[in-house]
């Protein structure tokens, strides 16, 4: 799969961290876990099986770094029998506009769940996969939730097949 991603300002990407880092702390799944330098906290925008590279100029033609602000709200757990447990983004008419845009420029690449689609799609940033339905208690009451707020930093590409990233806007 193929993805395009906000980033988030360096002391939102900390604070993210640090939840990670209690989660670990208490032999819980977490993000923490994942070693590679590629592993940051982000807000997926779109997601495809495949982006082509028409698309990919586009995608850096058309798209602009927002001055967005982003708020994490209150906890999420996705998922069938292992969960998500992420932050909520509390959407804003930006971000959501964002969103939209981005989609518009990679509805025609191949595989793009429904979930991702403008009106389906729900802002969240990940701080576990893979968690058993018994360890949600656990790992919610490990955590700290309050409303975190910053700002986007950047966009980025990711390749889950070639397991790389980069920058387009």
């Amino acid at each position: 799969m193929q993805s395009v991603e906000l980033l988030l300002d360096a002391e939102l990407d900390a604070a993210v961290r640090r939840q990670w880092a209690r989660l670990s702390a208490e032999a819980l799944p977490s993000q923490d876990v994942v070693r590679k330098s590629t592993n940051r906290p982000h807000i997926t925008l779109a997601v495809a099986r495949h982006i082509d590279p028409e698309t990919e100029l586009i995608l850096q033609q058309g798209l602009i770094a927002p001055k967005l602000r982003i708020t994490l709200g209150g906890l999420v757990v996705f998922g069938g029998q292992r969960k998500t447990l992420s932050y909520m983004v509390i959407p804003t008419a930006g971000l959501l506009a964002l969103q939209r845009t981005v989609f518009r420029l990679i509805h025609a690449s191949p595989g793009i769940p429904a979930h991702t689609h403008p009106g389906e799609w729900t802002p969240h940033v990940t701080l576990a996969r893979r968690v058993f339905p018994d360890e949600i208690g656990p790992a919610i009451n490990a955590l700290t939730p309050r409303e975190l707020t910053g700002s986007v930093d950047g966009i980025r590409r990711w390749d889950g097949d070639a397991k790389r990233e980069w920058r387009i806007a």
